[in-house]
């Protein structure tokens, strides 16, 4: 008997299924050995030697493992082609191979016997999709365990050990006690924090955008005979019009004016399909379209992974094999017709500078699966299972598609003022632009319609024509700064930034809203007052720490060590030295910084005007808003001396749907996913996952 061992039970399932009983599949569940969380755990004096020890929870497991391998022929440790799954793998070879590994929680002096296999081959394979066909070849192909993989692995849990268990006590001391630091988390909150700050600094300015819809003569046939058109010059300049007094001068003149065409442009334009989904971009999509977190996108994807749907998606590669490519080109031939099926293969570019992560991007493992005929185990999460694999079967066979072809024109229009009446604008030429396309094939989106969108088709006309005006429509408006992020925007800046990869997107999202150094409002990032605290001293005291391209570089750097390139203790050293010393000097040196609170207007009633305790003395308190281990508060801006608190509600100006007396408010479930509920719960238990609207009442969600 030969003894697989993965780490998931999902895909220790889905390989029982396909392997015969010459196999016995086994799941760590998991990481079997980490750093105990209780000390640093860190030898800097001993070239950052790690104290890696059993995790207490996978005894058993391991128990369970120790006790099928003694039956093995031959031992496959056949954990996820990455770093983590590089590095379970190779903690399973040392617990198999060392008799005393030591357990969480034990004292330093004991230790757990685990029995030696000496004698017991013990190969690592790897696979990038879980099909019969991958996991024989792979078994065929055995390897030892990667060492510069592993070497990748420690290097980031070292690196990110020191960081956060250094600095966290330094921001317990200059901010607020419990606050905690990570490397590249707290570069993705100064991107949120920065971006609130451009908001808030933001001038607004006016300007007018005028469009006329204006109605063809000679072809009254057309089924589009009015169309819009958009102004776009004035006397030969680009049409800048600030403010009402302005707008309404032209107007006038384009109310007065005769409208002729100037010049039509038609081309045929070609558009090709997106390439396959990598982890971003499908993390993207998924916030886009479905309005998933990063979070849950990965679970929903780990499923689909692990029940051999799909192939690795943890990777930043838009590779696909060739034998993938030739069995999607005959189903789209089979499918879709010559017309979709192009002459060669289309090839994707990837710039994946990571060797470790998976070579492929994120596709079906068979594409005659269509999203109708899914099979899944997992009955509990079918619905998601399926509309996270329809955009990426969707995704992949359009790649490889006949591009859409459109006619795109466009029509420029002059307006020329005939008025004896002398003003500002009277000796002008406007001119007015309206643009359309036509779908002439729709080639790749058979798979991926368009979306519904306010595009207009044009009527036929001509050089010269005279059109007639129907109306003028002024449009007033405002500059907007940029918006704040949401998942699908900082997860694709991260990625232009080169801060974080594949497998670390989602746990930075969900570790900085953990942290409540950032919430979100209606999907948006917006910081807390603990955030730009911490931010801003991060910020001032290790400006090289929160350089994006000082954080790039050091993510480039570690991906060396996977390579090959480096060595991992001499990366770690060049960063710890001046690190150690810098953090001593802002110890010595920084000051405490004050966390910024939002006053609500009203007095403390304990401490308050009138209501102040005998024998206390100084101004009376107000209430403010304060952010604590388990959210927002309502305290007294005294506090310390004063500590009264009450419960903080988020009210969204709108009584309850359904008793109609209290407020709606904004709350979190224990995951800290958003709903919206009653002020007066438990009394009125409405609930919903939407905001209502209209008082009307909505669906109810489980809390």
């Amino acid at each position: 008997m030969e003894l697989i061992i993965v780490e998931s039970p999902t895909k220790a399932k889905t390989l029982s299924r396909f392997l015969g009983k010459d196999y016995s599949v086994e799941a760590t569940m998991g990481h079997i050995m980490d750093l105990p969380k209780s000390k640093l755990s860190i030898d800097v004096e001993h070239n950052f030697k790690p104290d890696y020890v059993l995790v207490p929870k996978r005894a058993d497991t391991v128990k369970k493992i120790k006790d099928v391998a003694k039956k093995a022929s031959h031992i496959y440790l056949a954990s996820d082609p990455d770093r983590e799954g590089e590095a379970i793998a190779h903690h399973v070879e040392k617990i198999l191979r060392d008799r005393d590994i030591k357990i969480f929680g034990e004292k330093e002096s004991k230790s757990r016997s685990i029995s030696k296999y000496p004698n017991i081959p013990i190969s690592r394979i790897v696979f990038h999709e879980i099909t019969k066909e991958a996991v024989e070849e792979a078994i065929a192909h055995p390897r030892a365990i990667d060492k510069n993989l592993v070497d990748a692995q420690i290097a980031r849990r070292v690196l990110d050990r020191l960081v956060g268990y250094k600095l966290s006590p330094l921001l317990w001391k200059k901010v607020r006690i419990g606050l905690s630091a990570g490397r590249v988390q707290s570069v993705a909150v100064r991107l949120i924090v920065d971006r609130e700050k451009d908001i808030k600094a933001f001038k607004s300015e006016e300007y007018w955008e005028i469009y006329c819809e204006v109605k063809s003569q000679k072809f009254q046939e057309s089924k589009t005979p009015i169309f819009k058109i958009q102004l776009i010059k004035i006397g030969g300049n680009k049409a800048i019009i600030n403010n009402d007094k302005e707008a309404k001068l032209v107007v006038s003149d384009l109310e007065k004016s005769e409208y002729k065409v100037l010049d039509i442009k038609s081309k045929e334009v070609r558009k090709n399909p997106f390439p396959p989904f990598t982890t971003s971009t499908m993390s993207q999509s998924a916030a886009r379209l479905l309005g998933w977190s990063a979070k849950k996108t990965m679970s929903v994807a780990q499923k689909l992974y692990e029940e051999g749907l799909i192939t690795y998606h943890r990777t930043d590669s838009t590779n696909i094999s060739l034998q993938a490519i030739d069995k999607v080109r005959q189903f789209i031939k089979a499918e879709y017709g010559n017309k979709y099926f192009p002459e060669k293969p289309r090839f994707y570019k990837t710039s994946s500078k990571v060797a470790q992560e998976a070579h492929e991007a994120i596709r079906p493992t068979n594409v005659e699966l269509t999203n109708d005929k899914l099979q899944t185990t997992s009955n509990k999460f079918v619905n998601d299972l399926r509309k996270l694999y329809e955009l990426i079967w969707k995704r992949f066979v359009a790649c490889q598609m006949s591009p859409s072809m459109y006619d795109e024109t466009t029509i420029d229009v002059t307006a020329t003022h005939t008025s004896e009446v002398k003003d500002v604008h009277t000796s002008e030429v406007y001119v007015l632009r309206a643009s359309g396309q036509v779908m002439k094939f729709d080639g790749w989106r058979k798979v991926i319609p368009l979306a519904k969108g306010d595009e207009q088709v044009l009527p036929i006309i001509e050089k010269d024509e005279e059109l007639d005006l129907m109306i003028v429509l002024p449009e007033q408006k405002f500059t907007q700064p940029s918006p704040r992020y949401n998942e699908a925007s900082l997860i694709k800046t991260l990625e232009k930034l080169g801060i974080g990869r594949p497998s670390t997107y989602a746990p930075i999202i969900t570790t900085i809203q953990l942290r409540q150094y950032v919430e979100k409002s209606e999907g948006k990032f917006i910081p807390t007052s603990i955030g730009i605290a911490v931010n801003d001293f991060l910020v001032q005291n290790f400006p090289d720490e929160m350089d994006f391209t000082f954080t790039a570089k050091m993510e480039d750097d570690l991906d060396n060590i996977a390579n090959g390139k480096v060595k991992w203790v001499k990366e770690i050293s060049d960063f710890w030295k001046p690190f150690d010393k810098k953090l001593l000097e802002v110890e010595k040196k920084s000051k405490r910084v004050k966390i910024e609170t939002e006053k609500l207007g009203k007095k403390c009633p304990e401490c308050g005007e009138g209501h102040r305790p005998k024998g206390s003395s100084g101004p009376g308190g107000e209430l403010v808003i304060r952010t604590g281990r388990f959210g927002k508060f309502i305290s007294c801006s005294r506090f310390p001396d004063c500590k009264y608190t009450e419960k903080y509600m988020e009210k969204i100006d709108m009584k309850c749907p359904e008793c109609k007396i209290g407020d709606v408010i904004i709350k979190k479930t224990r995951k800290g996913r958003v709903f919206y509920g009653c002020s007066r719960y438990p009394d009125c238990k409405f609930a919903s996952w939407q905001k209502p609207k209209d008082n009307k009442s909505v669906n109810s969600a489980t809390t």
